[in-house]
């Protein structure tokens, strides 16, 4: 079964930079559309980003983040990045690395098939 363990997170200064790592072991991420989800304090879990699992890499995000974050995967190291640039105090959050074979919709509203048990991440202004 596959297991994802996500690092990378910490405490950031608002401008500033992270780079959040899902390492997936037990099988692999390949055949997966991959995603990152965050549940700020106090709030409900929502989607952050997506990359299909074709070699093409399509990818999608949400509107807070698009131009400031970058999802990408590295098949052969069986690891999924997000790349957050420009952070912002609303970005302070628990991020969570998914997989899932439900198909794209489904997938972005957290219908995934494994989760890892988060990286927190906080952005002070």
């Amino acid at each position: 079964q596959l297991q994802l363990v996500e690092s990378g997170g910490g405490l950031a200064q608002a401008g500033g930079s992270l780079t959040l790592a899902c390492v997936g072991s037990g099988g692999s991420i390949s055949p997966y559309t991959m995603g990152w989800f965050r549940q700020p304090p106090g709030k409900k879990r929502e989607f952050v980003a997506i990359i299909s699992w074709s070699g093409a890499g399509a990818s999608e995000y949400t509107d807070s983040v698009k131009g400031r974050f970058t999802i990408s995967k590295d098949s052969p190291k069986n690891t999924l990045y997000l790349q957050m640039d420009s952070l912002e105090p609303e970005d302070t959050a628990v991020y969570y690395c998914a997989a899932g074979g439900q198909g794209w919709g489904a997938s972005k509203r957290g219908g995934m098939d494994y989760w890892g048990k988060g990286t927190l991440v906080t952005v002070s202004s």
